[in-house]
């Protein structure tokens, strides 16, 4: 049977291709803008044989007039997108590796193991989630230059994991919360302890949460700039997002670069969200349905 086409049906499709439209044109005007020239971007003007002066307008929005794909090369090999490409992808790996494991093993500890302090523990680590990141850059810059961590992937890898850390508690301890209790206590009768129940029961039933935690480490830190301004000036361990910045120049800037590296800087996570939707969705719903 046909479902009637009314009115507001109309309009929630309507409404539907504006959001769609919405979220979409942000990514398609940052592709067009990276094969553009300067003079596309901002505009020209030339003589033609009359001797006339003609203004070319800046095209914006519309396809380029000519495709520049040595924008990605100069991007990739003058700006050395390259290199801090793989920066920025080892230190995320680090960071997502760091966390996920960490607050795993500190929700089994806070949700599952019984001892003296755990609830204050616990209101110690979303203590972490009112802080804001950049709040703590002097401390954290005095710590790591008493370390000598500074200019190391160090730098970037333990303060993003740290700052990570009670994002990843607050979401597992809703996944860990829905496993019986039940499969503890059968592993222990089979002469299996703390690690091992941890590790053969409690781990691979929180596989769903990786993909929620993950993403947010991942987004966390592949966009973070001030840590990684601040910690970080030797180019050797750059990341991305300054990259970038450092491609804007004093007193002229080449646009078309600047657009493509930031199209490779985005393009990780679209992947990474195009291959993960369905996981992340899924993993969002079995950490908030009970029973």
């Amino acid at each position: 049977m046909k479902k009637k086409f009314t009115v507001s049906t109309f309009f929630v499709h309507f409404a539907l291709l504006v959001l769609v439209f919405i979220n979409l044109f942000p990514l398609y005007w940052m592709v067009t803008f990276s094969l553009k020239s300067n003079d596309e971007i901002l505009g020209y003007s030339y003589k033609n044989e009359a001797g006339e002066r003609i203004v070319v307008p800046p095209n914006h929005v519309g396809l380029p007039a000519t495709y520049k794909w040595s924008n990605y090369s100069e991007a990739m090999n003058t700006g050395n997108m390259g290199q801090y490409f793989i920066n920025s992808l080892a230190v995320s790996t680090s960071v997502i590796a760091i966390t996920v494991i960490a607050s795993f093993m500190a929700t089994y500890s806070l949700t599952r193991l019984v001892w003296k302090g755990r609830k204050m523990m616990n209101k110690f680590f979303m203590l972490g989630l009112t802080i804001p990141i950049h709040a703590a850059i002097v401390p954290v810059f005095t710590i790591l230059s008493k370390m000598k961590l500074l200019n190391t992937y160090a730098a970037l890898i333990f303060p993003y994991a740290a700052f990570s850390l009670s994002m990843g508690i607050l979401i597992s301890i809703g996944f860990m919360g829905d496993i019986p209790y039940d499969l503890d206590e059968a592993a222990f009768l089979d002469g299996c302890g703390v690690w091992k129940i941890f590790f053969r029961i409690i781990a691979p039933l929180m596989m769903p949460a990786i993909a929620t935690v993950g993403i947010y480490t991942f987004l966390q830190c592949w966009n973070e700039l001030l840590f990684a301004t601040i910690f970080v000036s030797s180019g050797k361990y750059r990341t991305l997002p300054v990259g970038v910045q450092q491609l804007f120049g004093q007193y002229t800037t080449d646009w078309g670069p600047i657009g493509a590296a930031l199209t490779i800087a985005t393009l990780p996570t679209m992947i990474v969200y195009a291959l993960l939707s369905k996981r992340i969705q899924a993993s969002f719903i079995a950490g908030a349905v009970k029973g």
